[in-house]
């Protein structure tokens, strides 16, 4: 059943919100997939905080016009399901690549973070990019080092005396 007006202008106003708010977005090719594997999909999205929607290229082009991800309208093509990071940059990443592993018929065919059209073999390292919660605790660990390390370096010298003193005693109970 084809939508009307108003419905293709909700449709295209509720992605531009999305995509307004997105880090990242992937669009894949999923032809040949079934309907269990596309509602398997949409599970696993949102698990992750991924918004998934399968729309007609038109409607997804209008919607993405004034949003940073108007670099892919010239590369929505054939039928595609298109995934928004929403609380994460790599989390759309690692949805798709997952889920193409065990579903060949799944075929990335734009990537794009911040505004820039990245290659498809882009999906590898965007997939591998930090949560939040991840590159804060890296964030941390280099700041706590200089202070573990000072406070290892002051512990050696009293450390050092004592040994020191007791070398000397074992020397002279020795002799």
């Amino acid at each position: 059943m084809p939508l009307n007006l108003e419905q293709k202008k909700a449709v295209v106003a509720e992605v531009a919100e999305v995509a307004s708010t997105a880090y990242s977005a992937i669009a894949a090719e999923y032809r040949g997939l079934t309907v269990g594997e596309m509602t398997e999909l949409r599970a696993k999205a949102r698990e992750a905080g991924v918004y998934v929607r399968v729309i007609k290229n038109s409607l997804a082009r209008r919607a993405i016009e004034n949003t940073d991800f108007a670099c892919m309208k010239d590369e929505l093509t054939g039928p595609l399901v298109i995934a928004f990071s929403q609380e994460d940059p790599g989390a759309a990443a690692r949805v798709i690549k997952d889920f193409a592993k065990d579903h060949s018929k799944l075929e990335v065919k734009v990537v794009s973070i911040g505004g820039k059209l990245l290659a498809v073999s882009d999906l590898e390292a965007l997939s591998k990019m930090p949560t939040y919660e991840q590159a804060v605790s890296m964030l941390m660990a280099v700041m706590k080092a200089p202070v573990e390390k000072l406070a290892r370096t002051i512990n050696e010298v009293p450390g050092k005396l004592v040994r020191t003193v007791a070398a000397i005693r074992d020397a002279k109970e020795a002799a």
